[in-house]
């Protein structure tokens, strides 16, 4: 490959286009600044980005740059949160599993894609290593591709590769990649995980999110035998069951004997362990996160949180009030699949208050907040007082179901609202 400087590289870039960014523990910070430089020869230039994690703020998302670039998310990254809540950034809701096909349709039409990828193989085959997500379908319908080549990224299997003949301009981007910490599970993510694991049986295949309570699952689940790994995120919570061979994907009927991902959150440890490891395969978000292929894997568990639920079993997991903070991500596409599955299950997991004391089952959403999960879609709903399902019930049997699952604290109150609301239907039941 003949290497350029970054400069030199987003030379390609002209006003009007619109830019896909890889995203996950990747995103192309190199070129990215670079773009950011030419801020003044550039108009109405869009940078669309999915889930992403870095500690810089994107640098091209500030007011003054708003004439020369427009940022958009599929999920808001969280180095463009703040960008959000100013108004210079924006969001386009749609399903994760989804957004392939708004750019393989021309729905969203892609000039160019901006990559993070390793050095390339042998054969000239360089890899996204560990962000398929959006990046591979973006990188299939651009026009023109700018890559990173970066010694830290990587090397995965499945569809994550391009060969360098593809790639119209290329720099040098060693830069390590981003690193998720381990949360440790508090005692509440504790009792929540404990209550979600034994709810799932042996033979299972997973979707398992990021953060305290999932890892709790995690560690629950160490009696468990032949579970499988079909999910969005890989993270370092899994690597234990996969080495002690708890997770040994021999019961799935998609990809047997392998763990399946699209993206990949963690430590230096887990994406050195995944380098050239055929255990793992690594696929556009559109198979992954598609319910028609989740559905095929027998028992799959859909793990999931949320920011907050209703009494009727409304999920919002994107926003808090009208603040956007997230995405839709895959909840939905993993929900909808797990239900579909031959012994499935779909979990939302949430602590009974948040940190500021504030239950988090409420008699109605906070005006302005967004429904990920409808309660059409709702079944196992956990905090750490008890696990409920909600699936079979009329929505004043929700009511009084959700209400033994809330803090003590405040089911007085939310008794109060499921009578004000449900009348002799909800009073009859106690």
């Amino acid at each position: 490959m003949k290497y350029q400087s970054p400069e030199e590289a987003v030379r390609l870039v002209k006003s009007g286009d619109t830019i896909v960014v890889q995203g996950s523990t990747s995103i192309p910070m190199v070129l990215l600044k670079a773009l950011t430089k030419r801020a003044n020869e550039l108009r109405d230039v869009k940078i669309i980005s999915g889930f992403g994690v870095h500690p810089e703020e994107a640098p091209y998302a500030k007011e003054e740059l708003m004439d020369s670039f427009r940022a958009l998310n599929i999920f808001v990254p969280n180095n463009l949160r703040n960008a959000m809540r100013m108004g210079v950034a924006d969001t386009i809701p749609c399903f994760l599993g989804e957004v392939p096909s708004l750019f393989r349709s021309g729905l969203i039409p892609v000039d160019v894609a901006f990559l993070n990828v390793s050095e390339p193989d042998e054969e000239g085959y360089c890899s996204y290593g560990i962000s398929a997500d959006i990046a591979f379908s973006g990188a299939e319908c651009a026009k023109v591709i700018i890559a990173q080549v970066n010694k830290y990224m990587p090397h995965t299997y499945g569809d994550p590769v391009i060969h360098i003949s593809k790639i119209d301009a290329v720099c040098r981007g060693d830069e390590p990649l981003i690193e998720v910490p381990t949360p440790i599970p508090s005692e509440i993510d504790t009792k929540i995980g404990n209550f979600i694991a034994n709810e799932i049986p042996d033979g299972a295949t997973l979707q398992i999110g990021v953060g305290g309570i999932p890892n709790a699952v995690i560690n629950a689940l160490g009696s468990h035998q032949h579970l499988g790994l079909h999910t969005e995120a890989i993270t370092d919570g899994v690597l234990p069951l996969i080495q002690k061979g708890i997770i040994d994907n021999s019961l799935k009927k998609i990809y047997p004997g392998k763990s399946v991902g699209s993206l990949v959150l963690g430590s230096k440890h887990l994406y050195d362990y995944m380098d050239k490891n055929p255990e793992f395969i690594i696929r556009d978000v559109a198979y992954t996160n598609d319910p028609q292929i989740i559905r095929q894997n027998p028992k799959a568990m859909a793990i999931n949180s949320a920011i907050e639920i209703d009494l009727t079993g409304q999920i919002c997991a994107d926003s808090v009030g009208e603040t956007i903070i997230s995405g839709v991500g895959g909840q939905h596409d993993f929900m909808y699949g797990a239900a579909l599955s031959e012994g499935g299950k779909c979990f939302i997991a949430l602590p009974s208050m948040t940190n500021k004391g504030k239950s988090k089952i409420v008699p109605t959403l906070t005006p302005g907040a967004g429904v990920v999960t409808t309660r059409f879609q709702a079944q196992y709903i956990a905090t750490e007082h008890g696990i409920v399902f909600l699936r079979n019930k009329p929505l004043a049997e929700r009511a009084k179901a959700l209400i033994s699952i809330a803090d003590p604290s405040v089911r007085e109150e939310l008794e109060r609202a499921a009578v004000k609301r449900f009348g002799i239907g909800f009073l009859r039941l106690k």
